[in-house]
């Protein structure tokens, strides 16, 4: 099998379904990308893993790791191996004291486990030709996949909040475990402590 290194590029409101985001993986030194469409749940558990949040209570995904770390079960990777009627089917490849075992997996879980894991994404050359699409760079960071406006998290106006207000909103999002909005507002922080 001919795998191909992915990257996880970021997540953005998926435009194709309500409710939904949509999960860019891309190829490495490429511009070809897979655009995966995951729920609002593994989106957010995603985000928390990439921005290293902490919970009060660890998630399913953080469960899982640390299940499969005291049973000395180590993610040595994960491949997306096969896309059919819209959906992408991935594997997790375990070892276990040198033993591979090999476990079906949702692609949205499989990375969610990848990032925690720190192990390497892959795809086959297969399944590229048939999901892939190819961005332009520069149209691809024009778009901001990996940011959200504020607005969409329901904070309207941004400029009426004030650096302290937006400190509390990040706070009430973490309290609330709402992730993908903590990310947001903590981009947004970010950005106006750099000025």
């Amino acid at each position: 099998m001919n795998k191909i290194l992915l990257d996880v590029i970021g997540l953005s409101f998926s435009h194709s379904q309500s409710g939904a985001y949509a999960l860019m993986l891309g190829e490495k030194n490429d511009e070809r990308r897979l655009p995966v469409i995951i729920g609002e749940h593994e989106a957010q558990s995603i985000a928390i893993a990439i921005e290293n949040i902490k919970n009060r209570r660890p998630l399913t995904h953080d469960l899982f790791k640390t299940f499969a770390t005291s049973f000395d079960i180590n993610i040595k990777e994960v491949v997306i191996n096969k896309f059919k009627e819209g959906l992408f089917f991935s594997e997790l490849h375990c070892d276990k004291d040198g033993e591979e075992t090999i476990i079906d997996a949702r692609t949205s879980d499989a990375v969610a486990i990848a990032i925690r894991f720190k192990c390497p994404i892959y795809t086959t050359s297969q399944v590229m030709e048939e999901a892939g699409i190819v961005i332009n760079e520069n149209d691809f960071e024009n778009e901001d996949v990996a940011e959200e406006p504020l607005e969409d998290f329901g904070y309207e106006r941004m400029d009426r909040y004030s650096l302290q207000d937006l400190q509390e909103l990040l706070q009430d999002a973490i309290d609330s475990e709402d992730y993908m909005a903590a990310s947001v507002l903590r981009d947004e922080i970010n950005k106006r402590k750099e000025k």
